[in-house]
């Protein structure tokens, strides 16, 4: 099936023409429902899209009294019911918003606020010692200020005024503004419309079903747009249940709690979970249990009969029982990992975007993927192959009406990017002939040889990372004296493993050596001129983002000192 006919079986979606009109028509079709569970005294507890709506348009109405119209307005902390809160009520009539990365360094954090020009933040109280001082007119303490504003807000409302619900969205202007998160160069804030979000929305979700009785547990940190837009935003408006997590080490225990039928999340996570599960059943004896359920499992599908979740039930319960559908964000996932988890009643999918487009591109269907791909172009988007070279391979280039409106403040950056109508998003990729985008890395990682030859750090990095003495590896280039290059490994193991496979009290040598056995296992699976020449064995985690990818550029100028 090519994916114009593939456009024809889409899901039907509730037309919106902004993030207000998308709140306003689920706080009528989702009234009674539940939009949050928040946990309360060590349960979770419902709020309904009535009361959220509630507190959304008080809030509102309170920040407007305060002078805050059309001001930048940020918001700072963990995943909580009061982000969710204060994103919605400034970015539905108030002001633009800027949400912030809680887990950033207090210079840099200053640093994107004085680039945002912020006129208020709101602000978690863990995070109150990271803006102290902070040059910003207004400050809203989630815990001690929002109840009194809300409570404020309903006073104001309840005597007349209507400016908060009455006030009018320009679904072309910049109201949302969002810091990249600066993986291969420093961040740049994206001008985001209300716009841009809505037409990402529509077209996510008409590709993938969620409906009203799905509970989304939210993991990842919700400044992130990944998380912001499909982990919020896209549940919002299909009138499913929000549940927070409550750190990495709860999400089993809350995925059984809250009773979690979707998760998104980064391939790291995912890759770990399928890791433990095959690593529980090697240590109590049940992997070739495991194996033939696998394979009786295939047999029976193939007769259109699906008995997955009675056959792994153990596994199902081990992730709270009810849990359908894995999406996975941020960067490629082992196309291993996708299908190992499918073969025990687990669907997974991954899309492709980024924070300039809204930010999904590409997605994955439920009902049509490939595991090695990122996706189908969304209904509306555009995707084409810049200069592809003799494998199809160039820079992906992307249109339509989720493309942000430019970086602020920054021509010289925004007209690099957006040229003739087209987004260059410096990743590479091709298009396969049923349509899917196929990802084979970033442009700036590209390693380059002597004789011309392109070498992608990422198509490694999958082979290596699948080696179990491997937990992360990044792979770069080292340039030698002749001209050439040598392709370098950097490798975490995985410690654990260690102990393992060369018993506690190993020696580095031994470590090395192991790392290095792995490596070459890889080697003899790839041509000559990408093979790794040199290996280094870490002992510390990689400097990432909090979405978990590595900061290249900040590892490499480290192995450069």
């Amino acid at each position: 099936m090519s994916y114009k006919e593939d456009y024809k079986h889409l899901y039907p979606v509730e037309e919106i023409h902004d993030i207000k009109d998308m709140l306003e028509k689920s706080l009528v079709l989702f009234r009674d429902r539940t939009a949050f569970l928040v946990k309360q005294n060590g349960a979770y507890a419902p709020i309904t899209y009535a009361e959220y709506g509630e507190d959304v348009h008080a809030l509102g109405t309170a920040l407007l009294n305060r002078g805050l119209k059309g001001k930048r307005i940020a918001i700072i902390g963990e995943n909580r019911y009061e982000w969710a809160l204060s994103y919605m009520a400034v970015v539905c009539g108030v002001g633009i918003v800027v949400p912030l990365d809680k887990e950033l360094p207090r210079e840099e954090l200053l640093s994107l606020i004085e680039i945002a020009q912020l006129d208020a933040i709101i602000y978690s109280p863990k995070n109150a010692a990271s803006i102290e001082d902070a040059p910003i007119p207004y400050k809203v303490n989630m815990e001690t200020d929002l109840p009194a504003l809300i409570a404020d807000g309903k006073a104001a409302m309840a005597a007349g005024n209507t400016a908060y619900l009455t006030a009018e969205i320009d679904p072309e202007e910049m109201q949302i503004l969002l810091f990249t998160s600066g993986t291969t160069a420093d961040a740049k804030a994206v001008m985001l419309s209300h716009k841009n979000i809505a037409k990402n929305l529509m077209g996510m979700c008409s590709m993938t079903r969620t409906t009203k009785e799905d509970v989304f547990l939210s993991v990842l940190p919700m400044h992130h747009t990944y998380e912001c837009t499909c982990g919020f935003l896209c549940e919002i408006y299909r009138g499913s249940s929000i549940a927070y997590c409550e750190g990495l080490r709860y999400i089993t225990q809350n995925m059984a709690e809250c009773k979690a039928t979707v998760m998104l999340a980064v391939p790291l996570l995912l890759e770990s979970m399928y890791q433990r599960i095959w690593k529980q059943a090697e240590k109590t004896g049940r992997a070739k249990k495991l194996r033939m359920g696998i394979r009786l499992s295939r047999a029976l599908l193939k007769l259109g009969i699906d008995k997955r979740r009675q056959i792994f039930k153990d596994i199902h319960n081990t992730l709270g029982g009810h849990l359908r559908l894995l999406i996975s964000g941020a960067a490629a996932i082992d196309p291993k990992v996708c299908a190992g988890l499918r073969d025990f009643g687990i669907q997974v999918i991954q899309g492709y975007g980024l924070t300039e487009s809204a930010p999904i591109a590409a997605l994955n269907r439920d009902c049509n993927y490939k595991d090695d791909a990122a996706g189908l172009p969304l209904p509306g988007v555009n995707i084409r192959i810049h200069e592809p070279d003799e494998n199809g391979i160039g820079e992906i280039l992307i249109q339509g009406d989720n493309v942000m409106l430019g970086y602020y403040n920054n021509p010289e950056a925004t007209a690099r990017v957006l040229r003739d109508g087209w987004f260059y998003s410096g990743d590479l990729g091709y298009i396969d002939a049923e349509g899917f985008v196929h990802i084979t890395g970033r442009q700036k990682n590209v390693i380059v040889t002597k004789n011309g030859k392109n070498i992608f750090p990422e198509e490694i990095e999958t082979y290596l990372n699948r080696a179990p003495i491997v937990a992360e590896s990044m792979v770069y280039g080292v340039d030698l004296p002749d001209g050439d290059v040598a392709v370098t490994a950097q490798v975490l193991p995985d410690f654990s493993e260690a102990d393992i496979l060369l018993g506690k009290g190993y020696t580095e040598e031994a470590l090395q050596k192991a790392v290095e056995d792995a490596v070459l296992e890889v080697n003899h699976s790839l041509q000559g001129y990408k093979r790794i020449a040199k290996v280094i064995v870490r002992k510390e985690d990689f400097t990432k983002t909090t979405t978990k990818k590595i900061k290249r550029h900040v590892e490499i100028a480290k192995s450069h000192q």
